[in-house]
């Protein structure tokens, strides 16, 4: 089977009017069996899945609307697109908009302004996204700055063998000392990894190679023995070409890579997909699990046999070696935020974890709403409520997030509506009394750090990130880009509040949206005024 390679500005449900692209996505059920053995109800739009991918052209405004047929909200959010001037297009339910009820419908529109590269959009009202709730989402260069001469899309994806809302339900009844290991299936573009996809090669051609992993909470791999791989893009970044042996992503992460094809059609090579999770120990057949696709060069070709390396033996892309191609120094800190990941094991159900001293939660009121309508209380995080976990910011500080990871599994940190600047990681907590390796102090180039919105915190480690607060009424919510948001692994950043106030313009149909959902429109996190949070359930104390 030949993977899906076509570059198009013509999708299903898509018209393009000049320099706006209008998706229609009716969202709804579809029984499918996607990973060859548990048939359940996934979620698709307009009666596919996997969702087809939406392509656009640097400086498009992609108007998304998105009509519920579920029998539960839904919100969709554009994974890496900044967010200025608009927050209340973000996607996060109860954060920037309270969701689309079911008949409902929402029209986000996604300026692409100068962005491009490589992105999703996906579901985030719960966990809808891991049952099929996701779609790749390209965004051309008005003018290719890169050389090459066919581009390939490489999608990979978990999935569970039940939708992981029921899971989270089922496991909320259990010990938290006896939570059964999910062993998944890896899907490559849309199609169990077991069944080997052929990408056609032509001698001396240069081909660039789009990898993200729009899954929940497994890492990919991804090598090409035989061939030489220069990283170009990293989250919609672009990059100085590094050259490396393979691709690792974790949740969330992209990259684009150029290979260049070989000059002689003798053999056909290997794509190496493997599946891993850190916090799974090695079961044979189980984790890792790997998944041989094909490059062919010519029908019938043998194979090139290559003999496995160690990992360490490769050379992969780091947040310590890339490096963008726009230069931009290392801002200093004017403000400095610590993040501690931490957790609460109730005995019964599934943990509960934080960045803080809370766990965060859902509120009554978007915290969007609350920053709108509170006045110059917007700018006290109490009146959101102490489970939203918010975090006010001033207007043009720089911003440094220490985040810090005591724990023996590794995060993907997403940061919504911008990038941000990865400048230092290094060892945290008792690493080698857990068997674990110890994580080595790194500190960025001050001249070029590299600049990306999903970094992996390493387990028994921390990370510097830095960026500008220049995004003037923006809420963007921090978050692990796994089911531990679920679980409350998330703080939320509120940027000068009364901005917001001034200037935005609310669209009428998130209003709606709320009143028929039954949530309050204005407000605290409760909907009340002032301090007054009755209303709000207990905050869950870490």
């Amino acid at each position: 089977m030949r993977f899906g390679l076509a570059v198009q500005l013509l999708v299903f449900g898509v018209s393009v009017l000049a320099a706006r692209v209008q998706v229609t996505w009716d969202v709804g059920y579809k029984s499918i069996s996607r990973d060859g053995f548990s048939t359940w109800r996934a979620i698709g739009a307009n009666g596919q899945v996997p969702i087809p991918p939406i392509y656009v052209t640097q400086g498009d405004v992609l108007e998304l609307t998105a009509i519920n047929h579920l029998d539960k909200p839904i919100t969709l959010h554009a994974h890496g697109l900044f967010q200025r001037n608009s927050t209340f297009y973000d996607g996060v339910g109860m954060v920037t908009e309270c969701g689309i009820p079911p008949g409902g419908q929402y029209t986000y529109m996604i300026d692409t302004g100068e962005q491009h590269g490589l992105y999703f959009i996906h579901g985030h009202y719960g966990l809808e996204m891991s049952e099929g709730l996701r779609a790749p989402f390209i965004i051309q260069e008005k003018e290719q700055s890169t050389e090459y001469d066919e581009d390939i899309l490489l999608t990979l994806e978990d999935w569970g063998q039940q939708p992981e809302g029921e899971l989270i339900e089922r496991l909320k009844q259990v010990s938290t000392d006896s939570l059964p290991n999910d062993y998944k299936t890896g899907l490559v573009n849309g199609i169990n990894g077991n069944i080997s996809q052929t990408v056609q090669f032509e001698c001396n051609r240069r081909y660039r190679i789009r990898v993200l992993n729009i899954g929940l909470d497994q890492s990919f791999k991804v090598q090409i023995p035989g061939h030489t791989m220069h990283v170009i893009e990293a989250d919609g970044v672009t990059t100085k070409p590094l050259r490396v042996d393979g691709l690792d992503l974790a949740p969330g992460q992209r990259y684009s890579v150029i290979v260049q094809a070989l000059e002689s059609d003798e053999f056909n090579y290997g794509l190496n997909v493997t599946m891993y999770a850190d916090f799974l120990d090695p079961v044979p057949g189980l984790t890792p699990r790997y998944y041989p696709q094909v490059i062919e060069y010519r029908k019938g070709a043998p194979m090139r046999e290559y003999a496995q390396q160690s990992d360490d033996a490769l050379v992969w892309p780091d947040d310590f070696t890339l490096e963008p191609r726009d230069e931009c120094e290392m801002g200093s800190a004017d403000r400095v935020i610590e993040l501690n990941k931490r957790n609460y094991l109730p005995g019964m159900g599934l943990p509960y974890y934080g960045l803080g001293n809370t766990s965060y939660a859902s509120v009554r009121v978007p915290t969007m709403l609350s920053a709108l309508t509170m006045g110059d209380l917007a700018r006290d995080p109490l009146v959101y409520g102490p489970q939203s976990s918010v975090i006010v910011l001033n207007y043009m500080e720089n911003v440094e997030l220490v985040v810090r990871n005591g724990m023996n599994r590794s995060h993907p940190m997403h940061v919504h509506s911008r990038v941000f600047q990865v400048v230092e990681r290094g060892p945290w907590g008792d690493a080698q009394a857990m068997g674990k390796r110890v994580v080595p102090l790194q500190v960025a180039r001050p001249n070029n750090p590299m600049r990306r919105d999903t970094v992996v915190l390493p387990e028994f480690g921390y990370i510097k990130l830095r960026f500008k607060a220049d995004l003037p009424g923006a809420v963007s919510i921090v978050h692990c880009h796994t089911e531990h948001l679920a679980q409350g692994m998330a703080v939320v950043l509120v940027e000068a509040p009364r901005v917001l106030q001034q200037n935005a313009r609310v669209p009428q149909a998130l209003l709606d949206n709320c009143r028929a959902l039954g949530f309050p429109i204005s407000g605290n996190g409760a909907g009340n005024q002032g301090y007054d949070l009755t209303g709000l359930p207990p905050a869950i104390a870490l």
